[in-house]
């Protein structure tokens, strides 16, 4: 059995299993976990469950286009860009407001530098990226994590996004970590989650389709543009 705050839970069920992963999540945050993983050589700070799903939907979707917000050392670039590489298709643009000159010499020295395309600037800024004829496209969205900033992210990129294809508002985690060491109260309401539920009270054209993922930085994330039915 499990015990808690209200009772015992068997330890082999659903719900502890909810419970416990809930926690391993934040202890796993405020130990900074997550910036134990790399790609490439090149650091990627995300859960490795986070990525295998994000793995699926490549791999189901075959996007032409991966539009990414957010660099950081590019490991999650080179991560995407393997994927695509692998599938023999497809390309990875990758936008933030300062790419490091780290970050920017291992891309562009890679055998996967071919597949990515770096822009810096705001990436809720509109006219970055064209986008040809028939090409499909996908969004992660995993840059500035502020409300504010991913509704405008999530504006910016929606028409983007291919009916049937997703866009990912990354780490919506914010609002489970706001009373753990290193986290910040604001984040209750201060995050992308609320940002992406937000968005789907007036963007009815799409839907949220969480992944079963248990251990997760991207709760609420996930939404699909849905499909346009064929008369």
């Amino acid at each position: 059995m499990l015990a808690t705050e209200s009772g015992e839970l068997p330890l082999y069920s659903r719900e502890a299993f909810d419970l416990l992963s809930r926690e391993w999540v934040r202890i796993g945050w405020a130990l900074q976990y997550y910036k134990t993983f790399s790609w490439m050589g090149q650091p990627i700070q995300q859960l490795p469950e986070d990525l295998v799903r994000v793995q699926e939907a490549i791999v189901r979707l075959k996007p032409h286009v991966l539009i990414e917000c957010g660099v950081c050392d590019g490991g999650s670039l080179l991560f995407h860009a393997s994927l695509m590489e692998a599938l023999g298709k497809g390309r990875v643009v990758g936008i933030d407001i300062q790419i490091r000159p780290g970050a920017r010499a291992a891309i562009e020295a890679s055998p996967l530098g071919k597949r990515i395309q770096l822009i810096e600037s705001d990436s809720a800024a509109p006219g970055l990226v064209s986008i040809a004829p028939g090409e499909t496209v996908m969004v992660i969205l995993d840059s500035d994590h502020t409300r504010q900033h991913v509704a405008r992210e999530l504006e910016t990129w929606a028409p983007f996004v291919t009916p049937g294809f997703c866009m990912i508002a990354a780490d919506g985690v914010m609002r489970e970590l706001a009373d753990v060491p290193g986290g910040d109260p604001a984040w209750i309401h201060d995050n992308p989650a609320t940002a992406a539920r937000e968005f789907l009270a007036t963007h009815p054209e799409f839907e949220l389709r969480q992944p079963d993922s248990w251990t997760t930085y991207f709760p609420d994330a996930w939404l699909w543009r849905k499909a346009v039915e064929k008369a």
